[in-house]
């Protein structure tokens, strides 16, 4: 009798279970779930969007230059532009940026094309180099973005996923570049 009680609670918790950990596997080894809460990099990501993000390019590759990573600074989680690779020499003059000497066609995402300047106060100087194993990411919106001219590069190892896909609101949907 309790044989076939306890065989029958299994029975009706199993598939309910076996949901949570698929659930819980795809969004750590997989894709998961992020919303933007800052403009910091508008026209591209609105504040408010929903993204389906992936850290599965990265299993299998270092990330490339152009492309929108999630990466952890502190306790939290930020979205930005990788700007720089490992070893660049990046300059910012006259709000461009120069990478290894070469201006940086920024007009398919940038919000505002004179928007690049330097922080004040920053612990950072340019022209700067790129440390090995770290990357300088910049916000598109550049004027509403605390980025790497703040806080420094990133290390590859706290870049935890690629941006892909914008899911809401349902008027933006489609793959981020």
């Amino acid at each position: 009798m309790k044989s076939k009680l306890i065989r029958r609670i299994v029975e009706y918790i199993k598939e309910p279970l076996l949901a949570i950990l698929a659930a819980l596997l795809i969004s750590t080894f997989i894709m998961s779930h992020t919303r933007v809460p800052t403009e910091s990099m508008l026209n591209t990501i609105e504040a408010g969007d929903h993204l389906i993000v992936s850290p599965v390019p990265y299993y299998y590759r270092d990330p490339d230059r152009g492309e929108i990573v999630v990466f952890n600074l502190g306790d939290e989680n930020l979205i930005k532009r990788i700007i720089g690779m490992p070893g660049d020499i990046i300059n910012i003059v006259d709000n461009n940026v120069y990478i290894n000497g070469e201006k940086s066609n920024e007009s398919d995402y940038l919000a505002h094309l004179d928007s690049t300047y330097l922080y004040a106060g920053s612990d950072i100087s340019f022209p700067y180099r790129v440390p090995e194993g770290y990357y300088f990411v910049m916000g598109d919106n550049r004027k509403n973005s605390k980025d790497s001219r703040v806080f420094g590069p990133i290390s590859r190892e706290n870049i935890i996923a690629k941006a892909g896909l914008t899911i809401f609101p349902f008027d933006r949907i489609g793959f981020i570049e």
